[in-house]
């Protein structure tokens, strides 16, 4: 079972806006199996919840959790730079929160035929969105050397990027690449082993985000809620990359210093030993958090 993280912190971020029988609603942009959802519903009875989620997978994890919470909860499909046109479609402007949790979770990782994971064979897809027409395959295969070596230095902090891509375009002109452990089985020949994870991980990241074009996402999505805030309007994201975190990072101190949030501390949200010791994938997990100000009055 997929376990949220910073559960206990997002509730508090959220307080900021919801307290007692206050009502109002709040976008949670990257629903997944809908841990955070199910926790703020439990902790603000007035609160109602735009579920959003780009995998109808996540979705139909999400429906029966959901569930019990009745006309306080709208499921939709959608990307999170969608959200803007989503939010007009429900008529909901103004909405108190977003939250979005970026990043692949245990539905995609544990469920091979999805080709997330360097662990267990499936097919070389990665798209979060299945009608996305790019999968990790035509990466791989039509990208040149360069290109590759630059997305996985960049996107997943490889430092033996080169010797991945050499050995990715060596192998890819006998045989093109169609399943994740032929790929996986290659870059750890190419990079070696020897670390706390394993050899593919970071060229798999990277892969990852190049296919579901996350970077692009993560500021639209940031850029949609700005516009569709009202003001003291909560906005939080959740990251697990460094690169993910800068991007955050950067987007809210340039527009805080335009004037459009009040950021309401330097430093970002991380778990604690308790969550860390019961759930290894929060000790990486980063939230960063800001009010909505309006066009002026913001502080830096």
């Amino acid at each position: 079972m997929h376990a949220p993280v910073l559960t206990e912190e997002v509730i508090e971020v959220f307080g900021r806006v919801f307290s007692g029988g206050d009502e109002g609603w709040i976008v949670d942009g990257t629903v997944g199996a809908g841990g955070h959802a199910r926790a703020l519903l439990e902790a603000y009875p007035g609160l109602s919840v735009l579920a959003v989620d780009q995998d109808p997978d996540s979705l139909a994890e999400a429906a029966p959790v959901l569930e019990p919470f009745g006309d306080r909860v709208r499921l939709r499909r959608g990307r999170m730079s969608q959200l803007g046109g989503l939010l007009r479609r429900e008529g909901l402007p103004g909405v108190a929160g977003v939250l979005f949790d970026i990043g692949v979770c245990s539905l995609h990782l544990d469920r091979p035929e999805r080709g997330f994971s360097f662990r267990d064979d499936g097919p070389l897809d990665m798209r979060m969105d299945p009608s996305r027409e790019r999968t990790a395959a035509d990466v791989v295969n039509s990208w040149d050397e360069r290109d590759l070596a630059d997305l996985f230095f960049h996107e997943g902090g490889e430092r033996r990027s080169r010797q991945a891509a050499t050995a990715i375009v060596e192998a890819r002109r006998r045989v093109p690449f169609q399943r994740t452990a032929a790929l996986a089985d290659v870059i750890a020949k190419a990079v070696g082993g020897g670390g706390r994870i394993h050899p593919a991980t970071r060229c798999f990241q990277a892969l990852r985000r190049a296919v579901n074009q996350e970077g692009e996402e993560l500021l639209r999505g940031m850029q949609a809620a700005e516009h569709n805030l009202g003001d003291g309007g909560v906005l939080a994201v959740i990251t697990f990359h460094s690169g993910e975190d800068r991007e955050v990072r950067r987007f809210l101190t340039g527009r805080a210093r335009a004037g459009y949030w009040s950021l309401q501390s330097d430093k970002p949200l991380r778990a604690k030993r308790e969550e860390v010791s019961r759930n290894r994938r929060s000790r990486s997990a980063v939230l960063r958090w800001a009010t909505r100000s309006g066009s002026e009055g913001g502080q830096a």
